[in-house]
């Protein structure tokens, strides 16, 4: 009998046009085209868990997933085999063998999200569906000052969406730093978890800083109220990547998995 494998794959994604990660009965999520591409190369069904899954319209640098295989491949196969049966919006970018331990949910230590946000008075072509675009000019010094009171451990009710299913509201917020890189404003954040919609309405809340509605101070009195109407409404999520999740250098995971990625100043 052929002992079972487990292997950990490094998934990029655009998620235009996808319902999101998590199955769908209709099929049309990341997750059911990537699981199909895979049973045509194990040759048996196979069940995928990831990092962090992504709605509708999201985005993926590196998603890391891991399944359970009854059968030996070459770990080519689970690359370059997996690709040929994706769509052109999905692409593995490596696979290995991990020990059976390893979870890509639960043995990530942080996760890294990345808005990128298009600042002019006209609309973008080019980034439509790859970036969030906001007409006023925006401030980056107030919203820096801003994003700090974020971070810590807080309550962040005031940017969690309704129907989010977290047991707690309390995060550790690890990094947000922003950066303008000429007609795009990239937003990045750490933490151990995040909420549902919760960088995407933390990015509302910046940019209704950013804008000169509201001093940065604000944002710590957003924070305290713990009530999601005292903030702004939620963002597109066109703009919103999963740049990656952090994992201990224990599983020996590729290089590409554990130093996060970085989009180049020209984005898109």
């Amino acid at each position: 009998m052929t002992a079972v494998e487990r292997i950990a794959l490094g998934v990029e994604y655009c998620g235009s046009g996808f319902s999101g990660w998590q199955t769908q009965p209709h099929g049309n999520t990341v997750q059911d085209v990537l699981e199909t591409a895979l049973r045509r190369i194990a040759g048996h069904p196979l069940r995928t868990l990831c990092a962090g899954r992504t709605d509708a319209g999201v985005h993926a640098l590196m998603q890391v997933v891991h399944f359970d295989s009854q059968v030996e491949r070459p770990i080519s196969a689970w690359v370059r085999g997996v690709n040929s049966w994706l769509p052109d919006r999905v692409a593995a970018r490596w696979a290995k063998h991990v020990d059976g331990e390893f979870h890509a949910r639960f043995s990530a230590e942080a996760r890294h999200y990345r808005y990128v946000l298009f600042n002019h008075a006209l609309r973008p072509a080019l980034a439509s569906g790859r970036a969030g675009w906001y007409h006023r000019p925006l401030e980056v010094a107030p919203m820096r000052k801003a994003a700090q009171l974020l971070v810590g451990e807080h309550d962040f009710s005031s940017f969690r969406a309704a129907e989010c299913q977290a047991k707690t509201p309390i995060k550790q917020l690890q990094l947000a730093e922003i950066e303008r890189h000429g007609d795009y404003v990239v937003f990045d954040f750490r933490a151990t978890a995040f909420l549902h919609h919760m960088v995407r309405n933390m990015v509302g809340a910046l940019v209704a800083v950013g804008n000169g509605g509201k001093p940065a101070e604000w944002m710590s009195e957003v924070l305290a109220s713990k009530d999601r109407s005292a903030a702004p409404p939620t963002f597109p999520p066109a703009g919103l990547y999963f740049v990656g999740a952090h994992y201990a250098e224990r599983w020996h995971l590729p290089e590409a998995a554990r130093i996060i990625a970085r989009l180049p100043p020209s984005f898109p």
